[in-house]
């Protein structure tokens, strides 16, 4: 949640917060500020231990590659120029310096990938060097994109038009382009891979369906309904590590879950015999039956699925990433800088239960710190020509 995209953001005057993620298994999670950033470690237990702080830039992106001592950083003051550090030895490895404002960085344990409004650069991650650069990309000023986390499908998916919800799919590894999927008729606002990179999740700047395709092949498993009437913009979305949940944030007070079964996949199994269906299953049988004869704007309603499970935020409007752990909890960082835990009842769903929550901005005594400031204005460059390097290997 990069929230010093947004000039003059009302809640990164009130809080100093930049930038927030989580790492690429929900472990850890990294918060950027006016005055530096913070790495934090969580664990089953809903801990949340501040595991190093680092004061003296303002810090608008920052990415730790899983658990390890490994940082991709930009500051607001230098907006065009990424960091790769080692945290725990206090060591800058290198520097890139790129010809536009860096949107967003990912990585994973093969590649860091570094997202301009038109330029897309592909690095190894073992040497940093740049193998690929994708160039005269539709305009994409949020820097929406995704990265498998998985090294051996290391996938990237990246809007293909400005205009509409394409997906453009590249395989990281073999530097080559894999499938074009066209998931929506508004243009993209979200994207995220599952852990295996098998599965893409896409949501479009309406914000009321959610739609989960295969990869590679790139064909539709799941749509699911976010809402009917109310568009919203999604921030989020993120699958759990088991791939049987989906979560999705918005500008709305409310977060989705999704239980992803093959009751709302288009390429389920075969049904049960009809003496072993439940009622429920008939009925859900009768009315995809009548869906057939319906338009297709009403048949879509009839085959979406609807949340399995919801969060209530305190607040409507606030900018949020959610996160879904292994021990079946929903973390979600919010931009009022608070860390809410929620447990998700896996039987019966329904509103999630608060459990814990955790200020991103605490002091050393346990006060949440307002810092407040204005965020300053990026520079564009001028030249557009290749990054500069520096290395310090």
């Amino acid at each position: 949640m990069n929230l010093a995209l947004l000039q003059g953001a009302g809640d990164v005057v009130a809080t100093g917060l930049y930038f927030v993620t989580f790492n690429q298994d929900a472990t850890s999670l990294a918060v950027g500020t006016t005055t530096g950033y913070k790495l934090f470690t969580l664990n089953g237990h809903d801990r949340f231990d501040q595991t190093y702080e680092f004061t003296g830039e303002d810090v608008c992106i920052v990415e730790r590659l899983f658990s390890s001592s490994l940082i991709a950083m930009v500051s607001l003051s230098a907006p065009r120029k990424l960091k790769v550090c080692h945290f725990k030895k206090g060591t800058e490895i290198c520097n890139y310096c790129y010809p536009n404002t860096i949107l967003a960085v990912k990585l994973n344990r093969a590649r860091l990938l570094v997202v301009l409004e038109e330029i897309l650069y592909i690095h190894n991650i073992k040497d940093m060097k740049v193998l690929h650069t994708i160039r005269d990309t539709p305009a994409n000023p949020k820097g929406i994109i995704a990265l498998s986390i998985n090294s051996d499908n290391s996938y990237l998916a990246y809007p293909g038009s400005g205009q509409i919800g394409e997906v453009q799919v590249f395989d990281t590894l073999n530097l080559d382009a894999v499938t074009m999927i066209p998931a929506h008729d508004a243009p993209l606002a979200a994207l995220s891979f599952n852990s295996s990179g098998s599965l893409l999740a896409t949501a479009s700047e309406k914000g009321t369906v959610i739609r989960i395709f295969s990869i590679p092949s790139g064909n539709k498993l799941y749509e699911l309904r976010r809402g009917i009437k109310r568009c919203a913009a999604i921030y989020s979305l993120s699958f759990s590590p088991d791939d049987k949940y989906l979560s999705a944030s918005s500008n709305t007070e409310t977060i989705h879950i999704f239980k992803l079964d093959n009751t709302g996949a288009e390429t389920a199994s075969a049904p049960a015999p009809e003496s072993s269906q439940t009622w429920g299953q008939y009925l859900g049988k009768a009315l995809v039956s009548t869906a057939s004869y319906l338009p297709s704007q009403m048949t879509d309603v009839f085959t979406q699925g609807r949340a399995f499970a919801h969060v209530k935020l305190p607040s409507p409007g606030l900018r949020s990433v959610c996160a879904l752990t292994t021990t079946g909890k929903l973390l979600v960082a919010s931009s009022d800088s608070y860390l809410y835990v929620y447990a998700i009842e896996p039987e019966e769903g329904g509103e999630c239960v608060l459990s814990k929550q955790h200020c991103m901005l605490a002091t050393t005594d346990g006060s949440c710190d307002d810092v407040g400031a204005e965020i300053s204005e990026t520079v564009q460059a001028e030249d557009p020509g290749p990054p500069s390097f520096q290395t310090n290997y």
